[in-house]
Parts: structure tokens; C-alpha cells; sequence
């Protein structure tokens, strides 16, 4: 048998009160003070298991030893997956799940999405034109909810916009908020749930027509192993699990403003035509500012990794935040620096904004490239194709609260388009 050694244990009854406090690096401090990636605490009332850096990761992406089936606290799931979503799943079933998902992302589905997302952007700068004050991430989740429903082929009055962009914001704002925050979030994807079930039993009844492309009609009838269509139910929660992401990329974009205001020499870098520059520019930006904080699953079977015990059903977490801000891994990790992608050779668990390992069969984000393509066009826009005043204002941002935006939500003003 394996030798093993003790897991650095952090004394006390419950620190899930310490996560809330400190929030993206709630992790990382203690890595740091344990002087180890991997150390054993109490969250929740249950023993945890955190963990962190490329080798975490991998180990963490191996589903011969994790599952996320019963991994997620209820909170995530009554606000940002979904009861039955594709992240609680695991094996066959998240196979068949996962190639739902990515039979939207083929060439053809990206183009489209650059397509409405440039057509977004260019109606919001005459509009912002008009105004007095743009507050940009406010604007950025009106952007990104027209993009999410004429992508996914949801039919979406005008005069909801608004409010179906409040709701789906509020999916991901929420589960780490405590009292009424956290209530609107779980009411806003009751809803959102509710009014899409409407919508899918109308397309299977032919009431509603969609496109046969768009992710609304193809999750509509997507078969389960059986050969059975999921159930409305589950259907509008993996609709919401494409609506609610598109729309969390409104996060990005004010990091990418705030990134644009704060290193001008490398916004100015940053040419319409120059796709490599720009794309190293917005994986700098997923690097360097807080987004998510860390991931969930739960130990499969007992195994022993690095000399330490994983006991089966533990529940285990990969620290995010502290793997993109890792020594060991970043030169520097907190200054940036879009150069450091320049022939970039790191590993699929070296760089995990959005998780690691593989996309067609493991639990990478189906939708990173999405993210990827609506930042480079909201960098061209705010770097190439307008200007702005940037008024006196708090641009700070917490690495506590979660998730994390500039304190203002950075307000710009004078905006005009650029002549080309």
C-alpha cells in the first residue's frame, strides 16, 4: 500500500464564513500558510478537501477519481446550474450531455455569434452616443443578453430586455450572496425556467418555429441514452446553462474597459486585424482579474495522489483564482501582461479561467470559446472603434466579493465612435 501522510488540516469547527470574508483567496491564503496545494478544511458543515496549480488540476479532471454527481452545494443549484445541468453530471451521461452542448460551437455557430455580437455592439454606440453616462457593465449585460437570445434563438420582446437581463444576471450574482440577493436569484431562474418550458413543449408542438441551428431548437430535441428527448425541465435549464454564461461575459467586459482605461500601451497594441495580439490581450484579461472563484467535485473512490488520502465522497475544491495567480506557473502573476502568451506552451491545467482539461469529453466549459470571441470584438470596439472620458470615480475592485466588478462598474463618459 501506498505510504501516505496527513493532509494539512485547518483547525475549527466551520469556515465557510471565512470563505464569504475572503473570498477568491480564501484558497490561495491558505496554500500560502500551509505551504502546500492541497490542505483539508470544514465548509458547510462538511469536511473539504482544497486544492490548487496545474498537478491539482489534472488529478481534479481525472473522472476515475472525482465526480460531480451531489458535488455541488444546493445554492449552486438553485441559482447557477440548475437541477439535472450538464455540470452535476458525470460519465455516459455527461458525454451525451456535453455533445449537446458543443453541436453549437462548430465553425459555422461562431461566425454567427461574431456576427450578432458586432451587429450588438455597433446599436449600443449610437445609442451610448446619446447618453449623458454610460455605466459599462450595466450596458455590457443588455449587450450580452440580446447576443445570448438571438444566438441561442430565443424570441425575446423589446420590452423585456431589461428585465431578462436583470433575471439571468441575477443567476450568477447570487449564490454566493446571503439573504435577499441570494433569494432573488433563486426566484429569477424559477422563472427564467418556467417561461422556457412555455417555449419548448410550443416547439415540439410545432406552435413555435426556430431555426433548426440555433441551440434553442437542437436542445429542444436532443435524445438522453435511452433515445428519449429530455424533459422540458432540463431543457430550459441547459438553455439557461447558454443564456446565463453569455450574459456573465458582461464581467469581462468591464475588466476589459477597466484593462483598456489602465494599460493604454498595451490597449494601443491591440488593431482591428490583428487577431493574436488581441486574443493575448483578452486571455491576460481572463488571467489576471477575478472571475470564478474555484470548482467543485467530489471524490469517486478512495485514492492516494502526492501521498496524501482522498477518502471517497469527500468534497474537494480547485482553486481557480489561485491557479491563474500562481508563482510556480506566472512570472509575475499580478502584474499584466499579455506578452506572457506570446508562444504560449502551458498545459489545459495551467490556465483555467474557466476550468481545465478537455472540451469535447471532460468538465472544460463548453462555452470558453464563446467568451473568447465576445471579448476580442467588445476589446475592438472599446480599444479601436470609440472614445471615452473616463471620469473621477472608484475603479477599485474586491477580490472578496463574488463575483468581482470594478466598484463603479465604470462609468464612461463623451463616447463617440470613431472614424475608420
Amino acid at each position: 500500500m501506498a505510504e501516505t501522510n496527513p493532509i494539512p488540516k485547518e483547525e475549527g469547527m466551520d469556515h465557510s464564513l471565512n470563505l464569504l470574508r475572503e473570498g477568491y483567496t480564501f484558497i490561495l491564503n491558505r496554500r500560502r500558510g500551509f505551504n502546500s496545494n492541497v490542505f483539508e478544511t470544514r465548509l458547510l458543515g462538511k469536511k473539504a478537501i482544497c486544492m490548487g496549480g496545474a498537478e491539482a488540476a489534472e488529478v481534479f479532471y481525472d473522472e476515475s477519481k472525482f465526480i460531480r454527481s451531489g458535488a455541488a452545494p444546493q445554492r449552486l443549484i438553485e441559482t447557477l446550474f440548475g437541477q439535472g445541468g450538464v455540470q452535476t453530471l458525470d460519465d455516459a451521461a455527461h458525454r451525451n450531455r456535453k455533445q449537446m452542448f458543443m453541436s453549437v460551437m462548430k465553425p459555422d455557430d461562431m461566425q454567427r455569434l461574431r456576427d450578432i455580437t458586432k451587429k450588438q455592439w455597433d446599436m449600443a454606440l449610437t445609442k451610448w452616443e446619446q447618453m449623458e453616462k454610460v455605466v459599462l457593465y450595466e450596458e455590457a449585460q443588455e449587450i450580452t443578453t440580446r447576443i445570448a437570445c438571438e444566438w441561442a434563438g430565443v424570441l425575446i420582446a423589446e420590452q423585456d430586455v431589461k428585465t431578462l437581463s436583470k433575471d439571468l444576471t441575477a443567476t450568477f450574482e447570487s449564490p454566493a450572496a446571503i439573504g435577499p440577493s441570494h433569494w432573488q436569484g433563486k426566484h429569477a431562474r424559477k422563472e427564467l425556467e418556467k417561461w422556457l418550458i412555455v417555449l419548448v413543449n410550443e416547439i415540439r408542438e410545432g406552435k413555435l418555429q426556430v431555426p433548426d441551428y440555433t441551440v434553442f431548437y437542437k436542445f429542444s430535441w436532443h435524445t438522453d441514452l435511452n433515445g428519449d428527448l429530455l424533459d422540458p425541465e432540463t431543457v430550459a435549464v441547459e438553455i439557461i446553462n447558454i443564456l446565463r454564461p453569455i450574459v456573465a461575459i458582461s464581467v469581462y467586459i468591464a475588466f476589459v474597459g477597466l484593462a483598456v482605461h489602465h494599460f493604454p500601451e498595451e490597449a494601443a497594441k491591440v488593431q482591428s486585424s490583428d487577431d493574436e495580439t488581441a486574443q493575448r490581450f483578452i486571455q491576460e484579461v481572463r488571467r489576471y482579474y477575478p472571475f470564478f472563484p474555484a470548482l467543485v467535485a467530489q471524490v469517486r473512490e478512495d485514492f492516494v495522489w502526492n501521498g496524501y488520502e482522498f477518502p471517497k465522497d469527500t468534497m474537494t475544491l480547485l482553486d481557480i483564482y489561485g491557479t491563474n495567480h500562481d508563482p510556480t506557473l506566472w512570472d509575475n502573476p499580478d502584474v499584466f501582461n499579455p506578452d506572457r502568451f506570446i508562444d504560449w506552451h502551458g498545459s489545459p491545467f495551467s490556465f483555467i479561467p474557466q476550468g481545465g482539461g478537455d472540451y469535447e469529453m471532460g468538465h472544460r466549459c463548453a462555452g470558453e470559446w464563446v467568451t473568447i470571441e465576445v471579448m476580442k470584438i467588445s476589446l475592438d470596439y472599446l480599444a479601436n472603434r470609440m472614445k471615452f472620458d473616463v471620469p473621477e470615480q472608484d475603479l477599485s475592485y474586491s477580490v472578496i466579493s463574488m463575483p468581482s466588478i470594478p466598484n463603479s462598474k465604470l462609468i464612461l463618459t463623451n463616447v463617440k465612435r470613431k472614424m475608420q
